[in-house]
C-alpha cells in the first residue's frame, strides 16, 4: 500500500530497558525506535514482555536499567524520567490499555478530563471539554455517550472512552495494547483508517496485537519480543504471517481444519428463555437455541449485545425470568453454578479476571477450585495441599502457564497466563459442554492455536461448544452454525461472507 514507508524523522528511541519481577525476567536489553508518521506493530507470545515494555515507556514501571529518549519539536532527544506517568504525559505519550483504567461512578467526559485538566476547574471547563470530545469523536469515528456513568456502558464503549482519553491530551505518541479486541470488523478497519490519517498529520502509534490480519494491513513496521528479548523486525511489506510466527515462537504455528462430522443428541436447549437486564442489549426475550453434541456453535456480535446475558446462564450466573433450560433434555430446576458444573459445563468467562480467579488464592488453589471433591485433592474435607501443587505444576506444564510458580497468587500471573490456567481447568475435566466465551482474547498466535486444536479436540469427542466471540476470523474459521446476535436479538447467519457478517452485527441487515 501506499502508506508504507511515509514516516519520517526518529521520535522515540528505547535503549536497553531491562525489568525483574522477582526471578522472572520480563524484559531484557530490548531496544526499540519509533519515528514520526510510523504505526508499529509489537508483536510476541504472552509473557514475551509486550505490555511491560509499553508500561515502562508509558512510566508505570521502573525499569532497572536502560534509558528512553523522546524527540521535541526542533529534534533533539531528551531523557525521560522514568518511572513517572505524568513525565510521559507532559512528553506527549497516551496509552490505551488492554484492561480499563476508568471509573466506572463518573461519566466519560469527567473520566476523559480526570488527570488532563486540574481539579478545581473540572466544573467551569466541562462544557469546553465536551466540546472538544465531540469534535474527536467526528474526526476519529469514535462514538460513546459522554453523559452516562461508564460502569452502565458496554465493553466495546469503555474501549472507545479509553481511546478518546488517550486523544483528547493531544498525544504525539500513542500507544494501543489490543485496540479492537472489542469492535466489529468494520469498526476496527474505520478505527485504523482514522490512525493511519492521523500518522500521516504526525501521530506516532504503537500498537500491540495478535490479529495478525490488522497488523499486515494497517502497520509500517513489526519489532516482535520473544521471552522478554528483541526477536527481530520486519518492514511491514516484506511479511507474511508464517514469517512473523517463526520470529514470535520459532516456528511456523500449525493450522487447524475443521472436518465434516456428524452432529449428536441435543446437549443445551432453550425454550423460549427470557432474561430482564438494565438494557434489551442485557436482556434475552424468548430466546430459542439448541447446541448439538460434536458440534461447535458460533455466537459473533459486538461486545455488549446480549452475549453476556447468554453466558450468564449458561455458566449459572444468571438466572431466566421465563421459559426453560434443558441440559441433555433434562430442564433445570436450579440455575447456580455448582449445578451446571455437575452436570458436566465448562466455562471460560469473558472477564477472566473478575469471574474467572481469585487472585489472591494460588495458581495451584485456582486450578482445582472446580473440583474441589475429586478424593485425590482432598480427603475428609482437608486439602491435600502436596497433591494440588504436584497436580498444578503438571497442568501448568501441559498448558504452558507461565509465572512465578505454582504457589504465587494467581493475580501476578499475564492476562494471556491467567487465560491458559482457566484453559487447563476447563478442558482437564473433558466436559460434555463448553462455555468458551472470547476463549483467546489476549492470547498470542501459538497459544491461540492450541486453544482451536483443544475446541476441535473437544468437539471431536462429542462435546457441544457454545463459542462467543468478537474475533470474526475465528468464528468463521471454527464454527459449525454461526449466530449473529444485535441488542439482544439473535439472527441465523445464511451466509459466511465476512462483510455481511458484519453489517448483521452492525444491526444493519439483522
Amino acid at each position: 500500500p501506499a502508506f508504507f514507508k511515509m514516516y519520517s524523522d526518529k521520535i522515540l528511541a528505547l535503549k536497553g530497558l531491562s525489568k525483574t519481577f522477582g526471578t522472572i525476567a520480563a524484559n531484557c536489553d530490548v531496544d526499540l525506535d519509533l519515528h514520526r508518521g510510523e504505526i508499529l506493530a509489537l508483536l510476541g507470545e504472552n509473557g514475551a514482555g509486550k505490555t511491560t515494555l509499553m508500561n515502562m515507556l508509558f512510566g508505570h514501571y521502573m525499569p532497572d536499567a536502560g534509558q528512553i529518549e523522546v524527540a521535541d519539536a526542533n529534534q533533539r532527544f531528551l531523557p525521560l524520567t522514568l518511572g513517572h506517568p505524568q513525565a510521559a504525559i507532559a512528553a506527549g505519550i497516551g496509552m490505551v490499555h488492554q484492561h480499563f483504567t476508568l471509573a466506572e461512578n463518573l461519566d466519560a467526559v469527567d473520566n476523559i478530563m480526570l488527570g488532563a485538566e486540574p481539579l478545581n476547574l473540572l466544573p467551569r471547563k466541562r462544557a469546553t471539554a465536551e466540546k472538544k470530545i465531540r469534535t474527536i469523536m467526528a474526526q476519529s469515528g469514535l462514538t460513546a455517550p459522554v453523559n452516562v456513568a461508564v460502569g452502565k456502558l458496554t465493553v466495546g464503549e469503555r474501549q472507545r472512552v479509553e481511546i478518546l482519553k488517550a486523544l483528547y491530551r493531544d498525544v504525539k505518541i500513542l500507544v494501543l495494547d489490543e485496540p479492537t479486541a472489542v469492535l466489529t470488523p468494520q469498526e476496527a478497519d474505520a478505527l485504523f483508517e482514522n490512525i493511519r490519517a492521523m500518522a500521516q498529520d504526525g501521530l506516532s502509534v504503537i500498537f500491540i496485537s495478535h490479529k495478525l490480519r490488522e497488523v499486515l494491513a494497517f502497520s509500517h513496521r513489526i519489532t516482535v519480543l520473544r521471552h522478554g528479548k528483541n526477536a527481530g523486525e520486519i518492514q511491514t511489506d516484506q511479511a507474511d504471517e508464517q514469517k512473523i510466527a517463526r520470529m514470535m515462537v520459532g516456528s511456523e504455528t500449525l493450522s487447524h481444519t475443521r472436518e465434516m462430522q456428524e452432529n449428536g443428541p441435543a446437549l443445551l436447549r432453550f425454550k423460549r428463555v427470557s432474561v430482564q437486564g438494565r438494557a434489551r442489549r442485557d436482556s434475552l426475550k424468548n430466546v430459542d437455541l439448541t447446541v448439538f453434541s460434536g458440534e461447535i456453535l458460533g455466537i459473533a456480535g459486538v461486545s455488549g449485545n446480549g452475549q453476556t446475558a447468554l453466558a450468564g446462564v449458561i455458566s449459572g450466573m444468571l438466572s431466566i425470568e421465563s421459559g426453560e433450560v434443558l441440559i441433555e433434555e433434562q430442564p433445570l430446576l436450579d440455575i447456580t453454578p455448582a449445578a451446571m458444573i455437575s452436570r458436566g459445563v465448562g466455562r471460560i468467562p469473558e472477564d477472566r479476571h473478575r469471574d474467572g480467579i481469585v487472585g489472591s488464592m494460588s495458581v495451584a488453589e485456582n486450578m482445582v477450585i472446580e473440583q474441589l471433591d475429586d478424593p485425590t485433592l482432598q480427603r475428609n474435607g482437608l486439602l491435600r495441599r502436596d497433591a494440588i501443587r504436584d497436580y498444578a505444576e503438571t497442568l501448568s506444564s501441559e498448558y504452558d502457564v507461565r509465572g512465578p510458580g505454582a504457589q504465587a497468587s494467581a493475580r501476578l500471573l499475564s492476562g494471556g497466563n491467567i487465560q491458559k490456567l482457566i484453559l487447563a481447568r476447563v478442558f482437564v475435566r473433558s466436559p460434555k459442554l463448553i462455555l468458551a466465551n472470547q476463549p483467546t482474547r489476549g492470547l498470542d498466535m501459538g497459544a491461540a492455536s492450541e486453544v482451536a486444536r483443544r475446541l476441535l479436540e473437544a468437539r471431536g469427542r462429542g462435546a457441544g461448544i457454545v463459542l462467543i466471540s468478537e474475533d470474526l476470523d475465528e468464528i468463521l474459521k471454527l464454527s459449525d452454525r454461526i449466530l449473529v446476535v444485535h441488542d439482544g436479538a439473535f439472527s441465523i447467519a445464511k451466509t459466511r461472507d465476512r462483510a455481511q457478517l458484519g453489517l448483521m452485527m452492525a444491526g444493519q441487515a439483522a
